[in-house]
Parts: structure tokens; sequence; C-alpha cells
């Protein structure tokens, strides 16, 4: 007889890229889909979206109401024209968790990774889904989500009222 692990909750990824939006090769996506499952979660769906405010928005929001306890979304979060991940994650959001952005930064410096450490992602409440930003790329993915893990089940844990 086989025993199921428990699970840390649902989540749903969100890649942020036009050319993925497109139809082009993601290999974002499945990654960070990889390490959630490795993490506990179960993985609604990875979805892709253009580098568009209104398009990030409506991913983040259909995931919210899906009732989800983690979205994460990957890209987006530079400092190019088109990066406007941050600025729609925030009009989704209830309450911010600077800690959370604060500490995916640090770490990512203390990786090695410029994209992390420069990164203006954002992280916060909405609902009860926690929303975290990550730069789009495979480095600091595996770095954020190596950092990201123990907080996220902290909050979630929390926000289900399982943890006090």
């Amino acid at each position: 007889m086989e025993i199921d692990a428990p699970v840390a909750g649902r989540a749903l990824v969100v890649v942020v890229d036009d050319r993925t939006a497109h139809g082009g090769v993601d290999s974002l996506g499945p990654l960070v889909t990889e390490l959630l499952t490795e993490a506990g979660f179960l993985v609604d769906a990875s979805v892709s979206v253009q580098a568009d405010e209104v398009e990030i928005r409506n991913a983040l929001n259909t995931a919210v109401i899906g009732g989800v306890d983690l979205v994460i979304s990957v890209g987006g979060t530079g400092m190019s024209p088109r990066d406007v991940t941050p600025e729609a994650t925030s009009q989704v959001l209830d309450r911010e968790l600077t800690g959370i952005s604060e500490a995916l930064r640090a770490s990512g410096r203390v990786a090695g990774s410029l994209d992390a450490g420069l990164s203006r992602g954002v992280a916060g409440i909405s609902g009860s889904t926690l929303v975290v930003n990550l730069p789009g790329t495979r480095a600091a993915v595996r770095d954020g989500m190596a950092t990201l893990g123990p907080l996220a089940s902290k909050v979630i844990g929390e926000l289900s009222g399982l943890v006090e």
C-alpha cells in the first residue's frame, strides 16, 4: 500500500514572456513546476502570457479566483520598459509581503545571480493566495524556489488556519 505524501498546497505558474506566449519553447514553466512538485505542491497548470499588464493581471486574478494557495510568476521583473510584472502584481495584491521579496533578492545576490539581486519582483497576499514574482532566468528560479519554500509553507499555513 502506497501512502501519499502530504500536499503543501495547490499552485499555478505564470510565465511572462512574449516568445513563449506566442508558441515559443517554455523552459522556465517546467522548471518551476518540477521544483514546486518536489516541494509537495500540486501544480494546476503553467500558463504563458505576454509582457502586458492586463494579461499578467488577468492570469493572476484567474489563479486567485481558482483558489490556488500559491501563484508564482516568472519573468518581467527587470528594468526594461516591457518588464511590468511587479506593477501588474501590485494591482492584484491585498497586502504586500516585503520580507519575501527582500529574502529572494538577498539570496540571489549571495548566489551570484545578478538578475535575482536586481529584481523588482514583489510578493504578497491576494485573498487567501500567496503571489510571488521571480526573475526569468534558470539560476534565479532555482535559487528563488529554494529560498521561497519554507516561507511559502509558513504563509500558506497561516492563511489556511493550520499554523498560528
